[in-house]
């Protein structure tokens, strides 16, 4: 069994959790990237004997604790898990959010949380150090049409686990972070009502720098925990149009 750290990301098939797979290789850790399809995580990051990619549904307990079980027959534990992977609403308004797009959201932002913090728990609270780090939202902490009704209760809820996590486990050695970043140019911004154009795009943080924010949090000394973390774009948007076209996105015609 390696002394190096085993790093678990979600979503690593693309936008953010490329860039966390990334740092977290280029810091030396070997690491377990799952996405949907294996194959794009190999293709995003290539083949290493410090990666090993895995297919995983994040809504599927199953998918999720064979994933973990595979980190475990690889590599021996999973010291770190990161929880990336996200999913968000067309509608943002919680007038027009229909019961499916509220559930999907979730199941990919809260529910998996849960179910994959508690398939790495048991073996962290045995070894007695574990690091679980949640990717939130500023949509936990400004709750409104930009991050949209669901995935803004989505993120406040992880919020609330994470604290759980840390104030119920910190003396077993397990450490538990929010990340609240505000505006990331990542693809899930395509699901918005009004997809940011280039110029908007342009002042906003780059998966990169969220990922640097997660080393930050691995990488301290076991006897220090980052709590919360809020980063956002130095420079403030204009971002009228987008709150107006996100009101009535999802709306049924003449709706008023």
């Amino acid at each position: 069994m390696s002394d190096k750290t085993v790093v678990l990301v979600t979503g690593a098939g693309r936008g953010m959790g490329v860039d966390i797979a990334r740092a977290a290789l280029d810091a030396g850790h070997l690491v377990v990237a799952t996405a949907r399809n294996a194959q794009k995580v190999t293709e995003v990051l290539g083949e290493h004997d410090e990666l090993l990619a895995v297919a995983l549904d994040v809504t599927d307990p199953a998918s999720v604790q064979a994933a973990v079980d595979a980190a475990v027959e690889r590599f021996g534990r999973v010291d770190v898990l990161i929880n990336n992977a996200g999913h968000s609403s067309h509608a943002r308004s919680v007038r027009w959010v229909s019961r499916k797009e509220w559930g999907s959201v979730m199941n990919v932002n809260v529910n998996a949380v849960y179910v994959l913090t508690q398939a790495v728990l048991p073996g962290m609270i045995e070894r007695k150090s574990g690091t679980i780090v949640t990717v939130g939202s500023m949509a936990a902490l400004k709750a409104g049409l930009i991050g949209g009704a669901p995935y803004g209760a989505a993120k406040a809820a992880v919020r609330n686990l994470m604290q759980h996590v840390h104030n119920t486990l910190r003396n077993h050695g397990i450490r538990a972070t929010i990340i609240m970043p505000a505006e990331v140019d990542t693809p899930i911004l395509d699901k918005r009502p009004l997809n940011p154009d280039a110029a908007a795009r342009a002042t906003m943080m780059l998966p990169e720098d969220v990922a640097r924010a997660i080393m930050l949090c691995v990488t301290l000394p076991g006897r220090t925990v980052i709590e919360e973390m809020i980063i956002s774009p130095t420079i403030l948007r204009d971002q009228t149009k987008d709150l107006a076209v996100a009101a009535r996105a999802g709306a049924p015609e003449g709706a008023v």
